[in-house]
C-alpha cells in the first residue's frame, strides 16, 4: 500500500513539473488593432483580435476578441471606451483544456506629446471579469505607451519609430471562489519594439515583451497591425 502511494506521489510530482510554464521558451502574440471615428461625430468604435501562443505556433495560450464603442468629448483630448471581450485561454503544454472568460471594460485613452519626437499615451482601464468556474472578478490596468520617430520628427508615412510600453495589472478582489484567492498584484508587461508607418491609416510593429506574474515570467514576440478604418 505504501509503495503504491509512493508511486502515485512520484507520478503527480513529475506530471506537475512538466506542466509548468517553460520560462526559457519564447512565445508569440499576433495582434490586429482597429479604430474608427464617424464623420463629424464624437462617436466611434475600436477593438482588437489577438492570437497568443505559448511557443510561437501550435500551443494556444489565448484567443482574444474585443471591441467597444468610443466617445471623444470635444476639445478634451480624451477618448472613452465601453467595450466587451471574449477570451478563450488554453493550458501550457499538450493539455487541450480551455476556459472561457467574458469581460466588460471601461477605458480612458489620453495622448500627450513631449517636445518634437516623444508621443506618449496613457491608458486607464477597468475590467469586470466573468471567468468560467470562478466568482465575479475585477481588475485595474494602467499602460504608458511611448513612440519615438527615428528618421522623421512626425509619425508620417514611411516613418520608422521606436515603440515602448509598460503596463501594470492590479486585481480588484482576491477571492475567486471555492476557497481560492489571488494576489493583489496580477502582472506587469514591459515591451520594446520597432514600428513602421505604412500610411496615415496603417502601422505595423514587431517587438519583444516580457510578462511577469506572481508565479512566472516569460518573454513573448509581438507582431501587430494598427488600422484606422
Amino acid at each position: 500500500m505504501k509503495i503504491k502511494f509512493f508511486i502515485l506521489l512520484l507520478f503527480f510530482c513529475f506530471s506537475n513539473l512538466f506542466s509548468q510554464i517553460d520560462e526559457s521558451q519564447t512565445g508569440a502574440w499576433y495582434m490586429y488593432f482597429f479604430t474608427h471615428q464617424f464623420n463629424e461625430s464624437q462617436l466611434g468604435f475600436q477593438g482588437d483580435f489577438q492570437y497568443r501562443d505559448w511557443q510561437g505556433l501550435g500551443d494556444k495560450e489565448q484567443l482574444l476578441l474585443r471591441s467597444g464603442i468610443t466617445f471623444t468629448p470635444k476639445n478634451s483630448g480624451v477618448k472613452f471606451t465601453l467595450g466587451y471581450g471574449n477570451i478563450t485561454t488554453g493550458v501550457y503544454g499538450e493539455n487541450d483544456e480551455t476556459s472561457v472568460e467574458s469581460r466588460i471594460y471601461q477605458e480612458a485613452l489620453i495622448p500627450q506629446k513631449l517636445g518634437n519626437r516623444f508621443y506618449l499615451t496613457h491608458r486607464f482601464r477597468y475590467e469586470q471579469r466573468f471567468v468560467e468556474d470562478q466568482d465575479f472578478r475585477t481588475r485595474y490596468r494602467y499602460n504608458l505607451f511611448l513612440n519615438v520617430p527615428l528618421n522623421r520628427k512626425e509619425l508620417n508615412s514611411k516613418t520608422i519609430y521606436l515603440a515602448l510600453y509598460n503596463e501594470l495589472f492590479i486585481n480588484g478582489g482576491t477571492d475567486i471562489g471555492d476557497g481560492r484567492s489571488v494576489q493583489l498584484f496580477d502582472r506587469n508587461r514591459t515591451y520594446l519594439g520597432l514600428g513602421y508607418v505604412i500610411s496615415p491609416k496603417i502601422r505595423c510593429q514587431f517587438g519583444w515583451m516580457n510578462q511577469k506574474t506572481v508565479n512566472w515570467g516569460k518573454g513573448q514576440l509581438q507582431f501587430s497591425l494598427h488600422h484606422k478604418i
